[in-house]
């Protein structure tokens, strides 16, 4: 892919360059070819050209991903408009604030959330439009009623004879032009509108390509919810501009189905959170060694070689057997977990970033990736931690450069919060840098525990530890009082399995307390395990809301 100046004239010759080749797939339903979406945004351009829609105005989209939801992204972007993509899983309550906050005066939907929505709630809309099938549900327009009605009649009167590549021209932006206002599902209880330029999407797609090279054809699975700007840019913008194959699950990405449509698919590179990938490993790769004799044979160096390679083997083949690497991003990695990949040679990545840099601050290849590091700094950006020995004593991450918001819509005092006066991003993430340049997350600011004996505790690396132990599905260290203490949400499908009843698990718990601890020092010691009922809710990136249970008692 040869890189331009313009993010939109990447669009506009990958569509050209590539008219004839297969670009959306829902999964098991159609496929949408490079010239399909071609006609689809064209026709999105004479909608919102015929109802007075102008460069730099808001259109919101919120559904499950697929083949319209991405179509009709790129018809807003190569437009000018500004798309403010919405978490399906929000509740309704949040995309109408989220629609109403943004100025949005049209909303594409998903069937499947539409029924949650109320239009009085949003009184501001123009018109609904539903991604299935493009019908327009609510018009508050005469002039949007009318011209939806004879899109295709409009469509024939422009292009009589036929629709080819050469009439693909957009209108190429402005570097500091605003792109996407992405709103935040972050771990304090409220979303942010991020304003994304357009230079910020143009540096995080070299910098991937520079490092992944897909090429044209080559498939790519839409796991993340492209309403969160990793899967969006990863997978899809990356994707699109690179002439790759995206495919869209239209469902939960649960290991069964994952399995299913990967062997089928056998995407070349693959975006998920370290969730996804424990859960799969877990359940498909690590009964097959996590026994005495497969703990042994790993262990002896005349044969351990020969089956890290049939392991790693395995590992590949649950996620189709065809991809250059995995990148892990959104939440930490599970350490042992991670130990396990390397000491297999599987081809993962944990790369690091926020919202606010649309997304990547750090990211490095696989093969160049120090244990529990997630990269260097990427390029055109610049971290430093702010620590008087940051190779040694965390401190908290900054960063500046391309990649950077141009701040929270509507919303100044924040904006000044997080970015300070030399341009520095303040992340809130704790880290060290090592003398090459590798950067550590050691966790959040905000998550920090102070002991009454004055130590900082970081309690996602006790949690690691604790969610690799027996009937552990997730944990979540909080301070009760003066004393650390765990609770854990057990693996009912492990406890079942073993036929445990309750006083059993809860001797397991104390077994793996006291393990736990032997491997901790003493100031951050667990001194009891409470089991707790249910999931720990989560945001999108699927890190746990803590700010939820930090009164638990």
């Amino acid at each position: 892919m040869e890189i331009q100046d313009s993010f939109i004239q990447l669009i506009e010759n990958s569509i050209r360059q590539h008219w004839d080749l297969a670009a959306l797939t829902d999964y098991k339903g159609a496929t949408l070819q490079y010239k399909d979406v071609a006609r689809k945004i064209e026709k999105m351009h004479i909608l919102f050209r015929q109802v007075g829609i102008q460069p730099g105005d808001k259109i919101a989209l919120c559904g499950r991903n697929s083949a319209n939801w991405t179509a009709t992204f790129l018809g807003i972007i190569t437009y000018g408009a500004v798309a403010v993509p919405i978490l399906h899983e929000f509740k309704a309550d949040n995309v109408h604030h989220i629609v109403n906050h943004s100025e949005s005066r049209l909303l594409f939907v998903g069937d499947q959330v539409w029924e949650n929505f109320n239009e009085r709630d949003m009184p501001n809309l123009e018109g609904i439009i539903e991604l299935k099938h493009f019908e327009l549900v609510v018009s508050r327009s005469k002039e949007l009623s009318y011209f939806r009605d004879h899109l295709n009649e409009e469509f024939g009167k422009k292009y009589p004879c036929r629709f080819r590549a050469e009439n693909v021209t957009y209108r190429h932006e402005r570097p500091e032009e605003l792109a996407i206002i992405n709103y935040t599902s972050g771990t304090t209880g409220y979303s942010k509108g991020v304003m994304l330029p357009y230079r910020a999407l143009l540096s995080n797609i070299t910098h991937i390509d520079r490092n992944v090279r897909l090429e044209p054809g080559d498939n790519v699975v839409s796991m993340l919810p492209l309403g969160h700007i990793f899967g969006l840019v990863f997978d899809f913008l990356y994707g699109i501009t690179a002439g790759a194959h995206l495919w869209f699950l239209t469902r939960m990405p649960s290991p069964k189905i994952i399995a299913e449509s990967f062997a089928v698919i056998r995407p070349r590179v693959i975006a998920c959170v370290p969730l996804v990938v424990e859960k799969i490993i877990k359940k498909d790769v690590l009964p097959k060694v996590d026994n005495t004799m497969g703990k042994l044979l790993l262990q002896l160096p005349i044969i351990s070689d020969h089956i890290k390679a049939v392991i790693r083997q395995q590992a590949m083949e649950v996620f189709g057997g065809n991809f250059k690497e995995i990148v892990i991003g959104g939440a930490p990695f599970n350490a042992e977990m991670e130990a396990f990949l390397r000491k297999i040679g599987f081809p993962y990545t944990s790369g690091y970033g926020m919202t606010e840099c649309a997304p990547f601050i750090c990211y490095s290849n696989w093969n160049e990736l120090p244990y529990t590091s997630c990269g260097k700094t990427v390029l055109n950006m610049e971290t430093k931690v702010l620590s008087p020995d940051p190779e040694h004593i965390p401190g908290e991450l900054v960063c500046r450069g391309t990649n950077l918001m141009l701040g929270y819509y509507k919303n100044p005092e924040a904006t000044a919060e997080t970015i300070d006066a030399e341009g520095w991003l303040h992340t809130g993430d704790m880290a060290v840098k090592d003398a090459d340049g590798f950067v550590y997350i050691k966790g959040r600011c905000k998550n920090m525990l102070l002991t009454a004996s004055g130590q900082n505790i970081y309690p996602e690396e006790i949690e690691s530890k604790l969610n690799n132990m027996p009937c552990v599905a997730e944990s979540l260290v909080i301070l009760s009082g003066s004393k650390l203490v765990a609770l854990v949400y057990p693996d009912n499908e492990e406890v079942f399995s073993k036929g445990l009843d309750s006083h059993q698990l809860e001797a397991i718990m104390e077994t793996n307390r006291n393990d736990l601890n032997a491997t901790l020092p003493a100031y951050s010691q667990i001194t009891k395990i409470r089991l707790y009922p249910e999931e720990f809710e989560k945001t999108a990136k699927k890190s746990i809301k803590r700010y939820l249970y930090q009164n638990e008692e």
